[in-house]
């Protein structure tokens, strides 16, 4: 077999492959922006769309309910991790980016679960070391969250749930008050099972 022979055929199945290639391509083009099309939205030059209602980002975290948020808060995003055997689940709201291109922290909620947050006062000596704050000097007022013993600073409220279980609440103070504070950190329990 010639050379050219060969390069005359290999050039047709080139031609095929390509030509396939650009059909499903296109096709996939077509499929994903079919939904948008069919539900009648147009999109616009400048058209932004609106985020998610408070309602819609309202659910659940780690076994919690996430029953009430203040208004105005950004978009949220979930992180996991561990810190001296206990585990952390939080979910942070965040608005931005300002004309800077910083991001600023509206609200985070979060639960911690290990063995060694067995009361309120073990959870407020764990939370000290971890927030590097000195526990004599921390002010700290007890309150009640919903059926919870807490405890409340500036900006920041703590409960304790049930032995090895505890949330906190946390939010920006220069937009929100201590009664939107209270108002989410009890709305924020444990799911109940019926």
């Amino acid at each position: 077999m010639s050379r050219s022979s060969l390069g005359s055929r290999v050039v047709p199945s080139t031609r095929r492959i390509v030509i396939v290639s650009a059909v499903v391509l296109a096709s996939l083009g077509a499929w994903t922006t079919t939904p948008a099309a069919a539900s009648g939205f147009e999109p616009r030059s400048g058209y932004a769309v609106a985020p998610p209602s408070t309602e819609q980002r309202a659910c659940t975290l780690d076994g919690f309910v996430i029953e009430h948020l203040p208004g105005g808060i950004g978009t949220p995003t979930d992180f996991e991790y561990e810190w001296e055997d206990v585990s952390f689940h939080s979910r942070v709201w965040e608005t931005g980016p300002d004309p800077e291109g910083a991001y600023k922290v509206d609200l985070t909620v979060k639960t911690m679960r290990g063995e060694k947050l067995s009361d309120l006062e073990a959870l407020k000596a764990f939370l000290a070391e971890y927030e590097e704050k000195d526990p004599e000097t921390w002010e700290l007022r007890p309150v009640k969250v919903g059926e919870y013993d807490g405890l409340v600073a500036d900006d920041e409220v703590f409960y304790f749930v049930s032995p090895g279980v505890a949330a906190e609440v946390s939010l920006d103070r220069e937009r929100f008050s201590d009664q939107d504070l209270l108002d989410t950190a009890t709305g924020f329990h444990p799911e109940t099972t019926t």
